[in-house]
């Protein structure tokens, strides 16, 4: 398993109501590090934006630590998207057999 200590994280911002993404807010090195960061994201958060369901949570990526957010976010959702992709069509494969339970 990598070193935490050298694996780049991306603190996402989401809501947890509308299930909106709000994309990626930084990419940077390591695990300590990345929790820093999003106790400060959290922290500098208004009261009217986390009622209205907006949070925060880490994610281990291999995206470059220190690219620009909207890159990130892009990247991100393109790989989200294909891996999606890749799922339904591996489900479209499986034969239903509504007698195997």
């Amino acid at each position: 398993m990598q070193d935490e200590s050298k694996a780049s994280f991306a603190v996402i911002r989401h809501n947890v109501r509308t299930y909106e993404s709000g994309g990626v807010m930084i990419v940077i090195k390591g695990r300590t590090t990345a929790e820093s960061a999003l106790g400060q994201f959290e922290r500098s958060q208004t009261s009217e934006d986390r009622h209205a369901g907006w949070r925060y949570f880490l994610e281990k990526t291999d995206l470059k630590a220190g690219m620009n957010p909207a890159e990130a976010t892009t990247l991100r959702q393109m790989r989200l998207e294909v891996r999606e992709s890749e799922a339904q069509q591996l489900s479209d494969q499986i034969p239903f057999n509504p007698r195997s339970n």
